[in-house]
């Protein structure tokens, strides 16, 4: 069984670490959707006869519709398909004042708590998330914009993103319950933790089981 549950934890925090890596790289595809939505204001309504040809340059001078909306998707589904990771690193906001103090085994007996109410509030999260995501794919919703999107693809993403969530919360508890008998199992939970595992010599990746 420990076997099992330590494979369990290595599977979800691989999956939530390429994820999350991969995901980062959205930062310079949504800057580049919000500096074309600069140049776009700036140019909406200039001519230039003689300079492009028609065809060219009609794109420029037209009013864009849509970068706002593809920045907000976009960083709806950075915020998203990010969080895993950040949990996973423990780069989420928590209060330390109190927390800091304790012991190991405090520490790991008060997070085996709190995450379970991270996991309810998952699942309900992901219950509305799949019935608003049915209803938008039966009657084909659409943003109220002068663009008008479909919005399916983007609850899918987040019903994706909430999923890994879900999966690497349950992961968190696994950990947790290990840190209770002194040990440490998964990715390490800080930020620093590949520099730590390099001075351990597991670095390159590598997991602490």
């Amino acid at each position: 069984m420990k076997s099992v549950l330590k494979t369990y934890v290595r599977i979800v925090e691989w999956v939530g670490r390429t994820v999350g890596r991969i995901t980062m790289l959205m930062i310079f595809a949504m800057m580049g959707v919000l500096l074309w939505s600069s140049i776009n204001k700036v140019t909406t309504g200039m001519r230039a006869p003689g300079f492009w040809p028609e065809d060219w340059w009609w794109p420029v001078i037209l009013p864009s519709w849509w970068p706002l909306e593809v920045s907000q998707f976009m960083m709806v589904a950075y915020f998203l398909l990010g969080g895993a990771y950040s949990m996973q690193l423990g780069d989420h906001v928590r209060m330390d004042l109190v927390y800091g103090a304790w012991s190991d085994r405090t520490k790991a007996a008060f997070d085996c708590l709190t995450v379970c109410f991270l996991i309810f509030y998952l699942v309900i999260l992901l219950g509305g998330g799949i019935s608003s995501t049915e209803y938008a794919l039966k009657y084909n919703e659409v943003s109220p914009s002068l663009w008008r999107p479909e919005i399916a693809p983007i609850k899918i993403i987040m019903c994706v993103g909430i999923v890994l969530m879900l999966l690497q919360a349950t992961a968190t508890l696994i950990k947790d319950a290990a840190r209770l008998f002194g040990e440490q199992w998964g990715y390490p939970e800080t930020p620093s933790s590949d520099a730590a595992n390099v001075e351990n010599g597991a670095g390159n990746g590598e997991q602490r089981v």
